[in-house]
């Protein structure tokens, strides 16, 4: 599974305009991705076997309680896309990691390299 994205590059130029709640958001988001990924093979063997109805019942409880002792935030599910200047949540670019809202104001000003307003 692709964390990052190749907007990325750009994303980190502009830096400099976060606000310090996003930066904490996207600080959190960011160790539930990690955490995520370390656990993403161990977290998908427990879930095969707890659906594998060969095996015995007693085996894949067991499975079953292994999965549920691992971290929540290890889970693909908690992670949520966000936009890397205002952290929000919705309506985000993933190839840019940024918001319409943004995404808008950058490109009217130009330092999106290819991005210009349609007109026909």
């Amino acid at each position: 599974m692709r964390l990052y994205h190749r907007g990325a590059a750009f994303c980190k130029k502009m830096r400099g305009k976060l606000s310090k709640m996003s930066e904490k958001r996207n600080i959190r988001d960011h160790k539930r991705r990690l955490l995520a990924a370390k656990y993403e093979l161990r977290r998908k063997l427990y879930k095969a076997f707890c659906k594998d109805p060969d095996l015995p019942s007693d085996m894949r409880d067991k499975h079953r309680y292994k999965l549920s002792k691992l971290p929540r935030n290890s889970s693909f599910a908690r992670v949520r896309n966000r936009c890397i200047f205002t952290g929000r949540p919705r309506s985000v670019y993933e190839f840019f990691r940024i918001s319409r809202i943004v995404f808008r104001g950058l490109a009217s000003r130009g330092p999106l390299m290819g991005i210009k307003k349609s007109s026909w």
